[in-house]
């Protein structure tokens, strides 16, 4: 049995990222050209006076986007959402775009952060901080009464952040109806500003629900560790307000961005679900809960199930929500070449969608202004349809080796947590049920385990009750016994 204090988990983490193909070193090459970088043209727009602002996680210094609303005479609301023109600063085929784009996404591991970009660009030169001005591509568009949308324009502007906020302090003045928290207060008109943007968010959200968006709410534990890297705490990431912000305004900015490039004839790498291929287990899952799908895949039908499920059992929603999310399968990105056809997001219930908003974390981003860029000049696309296809299929295939690194990481943390717990009782739901083994999930402490014991027969979705029975938290191994 290994203690907390003879495990050093930001080395776990590194150790993780090599076993998992990732370059989590800069090289010397893209480390000297940190020293020459080239110097970006100031965009001929000036919008430094609009009250923008952004919303990220508390600790989150790699900013890539800001938000400001306005409403027009008609009731419809005009957003504009700036994301940070990473470009201007990485070349396409320079050393730190190349490394950018062996490793294609920052890794978040709880105890460390494996950025995408160098953090002297990830978190200062590139990110939008607070009381800072910066280049930004502007994607604006409007939203009506019904939600829906229309492209206004995209284009390159010179932005001011005035207020870096966080999901939590938002989401929790716009939800629980507390005090106006003082990084919203001391900056004049920012209340309006958030609460208009929320009114937009709530349009888009509520037309892309009756289009069968499906709305899941999964729970994952994050660790929390003290200034020694000791792990004291399992978090969990709650929904509120201000995520439907981003998360609305992000999906919106994202087909904007698709619908823009296909009229400019562009190709664009799509971020797509597939129809799941599991469908017939998500209509057992339904019937276990005495309700009926349709035998042929319906994310309208799947949506108001899950709708309805949420409001009579929001204790158990997530649980459900995980067991539908593996049997949707993860997502994955795809070149388009001009007037192609087009896959559409089946969880979203979006028909064109790219992935546009985050370029200092996702290598597809990056890759998506340059193409913008090529639309906006005239100048044609920067990539081959080759070239394209290749960043794809790269991009998707690192996106599940992260999600990998990701997972093993909650997994050291949690079995550093559970170590002094051998023996106890967790209610938990089966995830996984796989030729490997039958995996379940702890309700509470949120963590993940191999069942070891009374295993079969088991199937997806189910809730049982396990018995902790061993941990290795240099493995990140939790053992546990189903208790009949």
């Amino acid at each position: 049995m290994h203690n907390n204090h003879t495990i050093d988990l930001k080395s776990v983490a590194k150790q993780t990222m090599i076993d998992e193909g990732f370059e989590p070193d800069l090289p010397p090459d893209a480390q000297r050209e940190l020293h020459h970088l080239p110097t970006p043209t100031s965009p001929s727009q000036d919008l430094r006076k609009l009250l923008w602002s952004s919303i990220d996680n508390l600790e989150s210094r790699d900013l890539d986007q800001l938000e400001f609303a306005e409403r027009l005479p008609d009731n419809s609301i005009r957003v504009l959402v700036g994301i940070a023109d990473v470009d201007s600063l990485v070349t396409k085929d320079s050393a730190i775009d190349a490394h950018a784009a062996a490793n294609t996404t920052s890794v978040y591991t709880g105890v460390t952060t494996f950025p995408m970009l160098p953090e002297e660009l990830s978190t200062d030169k590139t990110s939008l901080l607070e009381g800072t001005d910066h280049s930004a591509i502007v994607i604006d568009f409007v939203v009506a009464v019904d939600g829906s949308t229309q492209t206004k324009d995209i284009y390159p502007a010179l932005l001011h952040n005035y207020a870096k906020l966080s999901y939590e302090v938002v989401g929790k003045w716009l939800d629980e109806d507390g005090p106006t928290p003082p990084e919203i207060t001391r900056v004049p008109q920012l209340v309006q500003q958030i609460q208009l943007q929320l009114e937009a968010a709530n349009r888009l959200r509520e037309l892309r629900k009756e289009n069968g968006a499906i709305e899941l709410e999964t729970i994952q534990a994050n660790p929390v560790t003290d200034e020694h890297g000791t792990v004291v705490d399992l978090t969990t990431t709650e929904r509120n307000s201000a995520r439907n912000i981003i998360e609305n305004f992000m999906i919106a900015a994202n087909v904007t961005m698709a619908q823009f490039l296909e009229k400019h004839e562009m190709p664009s790498i799509r971020r797509v679900v597939r129809t799941p291929k599991d469908w017939p287990r998500i209509v057992e899952l339904a019937q276990e809960h005495n309700e009926q799908l349709p035998q042929e895949p319906d994310s309208r039908a799947l949506a108001d199930f899950l709708e309805r499920q949420r409001r009579a059992d929001p204790i158990h929603f997530p649980d459900l929500s995980l067991a539908t999310v593996k049997l949707l399968g993860p997502g994955e990105y795809v070149a388009q070449s001009p007037g192609g056809a087009d896959t559409g997001h089946f969880g979203l219930a979006v028909q064109s969608y790219t992935h546009s908003t985050a370029p200092n974390r996702r290598y597809a981003d990056l890759t998506t202004q340059r193409l913008l860029k090529g639309a906006s000049t005239k100048a044609g696309s920067p990539y081959s349809s080759d070239e394209l296809q290749r960043i794809a299929a790269h991009c998707t295939e690192r996106e599940n080796a992260a999600r990998k690194v990701e997972r093993k990481m909650r997994k050291v943390a949690a079995a550093v947590f559970l170590r002094n717990r051998i023996g106890e009782e967790f209610r938990a739901i089966v995830t996984g049920v796989t030729p490997k083994g039958t995996f379940a999930r702890a309700i509470k402490p949120p963590v993940d385990g191999l069942v070891v014991k009374g295993e079969h027969g088991l199937k997806v979705g189910q809730q049982v009750r396990v018995k902790l029975l061993a941990t290795d938290p240099a493995q990140g191994y939790i053992d546990f016994g189903v208790v009949r």
